[in-house]
């Protein structure tokens, strides 16, 4: 008994290790393609949270992300998102942010993502002179890194990491296919 007691408390320590063996763009457990959510999943791409036609959103239940992405380079992502004031708590900023287009592998293991042009976000902050308004959203973004592990309860996550490195929320795998709107411009943008 305890020979089997000792081999089990020598090997376990490894064994975690192998479990937690961060994973590379070439070695996720499965491809980025399809919708990812953070959260409570209240924020997904496409039709359920923004109108591009009108330049509306629709706001969810919770704040969150949503990135969509296709086989065929192809992106979209939905963010609402509250930022506090630490000087004026009563003063909180909120965000909708939609912007789809382009992405690319990079050789260095990084994603650039290059929108269409015709994305937009709505600020809204009672604190400000201008309380709520709408403005074009098109910056080019790119992650650093990024890797697909698998959570035993989650099950996939994908986790991307900013230009500086620092994570954004880890999102889990909502759909396979992905849930977009179409790959396209869909409104005119005057500079």
């Amino acid at each position: 008994m305890l020979p089997v007691l000792l081999a089990f408390l020598v090997l376990s320590p490894f064994s975690a290790l192998a479990q937690q063996t961060t994973l590379g763009a070439a070695h996720n457990v499965t491809p980025i393609g399809g919708t990812w959510c953070s959260g409570a999943r209240n924020v997904v791409t496409g039709t359920s949270f923004v109108n591009p036609g009108n330049v509306t959103f629709n706001y969810p239940k919770t704040t969150g992300i949503s990135f969509s992405f296709t086989e065929t380079g192809f992106y979209e992502i939905a963010r609402y998102q509250m930022y506090g004031n630490g000087s004026l708590p009563s003063c909180i900023t909120g965000v909708m942010n939609w912007v789809h287009g382009t992405f690319t592998y990079n050789a260095n293991g990084s994603l650039t993502l290059t929108p269409f042009g015709d994305g937009f976000q709505q600020i809204q902050n009672a604190c400000a002179a201008n309380s709520d308004f709408i403005e074009h959203y098109n910056d080019t973004e790119l992650y650093q890194s990024w890797q697909i592990s698998y959570d035993p309860t989650l099950g996939p996550v994908l986790q991307l990491n900013k230009f500086d490195g620092s994570p954004i929320q880890p999102q889990t795998l909502y759909s396979l296919s992905p849930v977009m709107l179409p790959t396209q411009p869909l409104r005119s943008v005057s500079p």
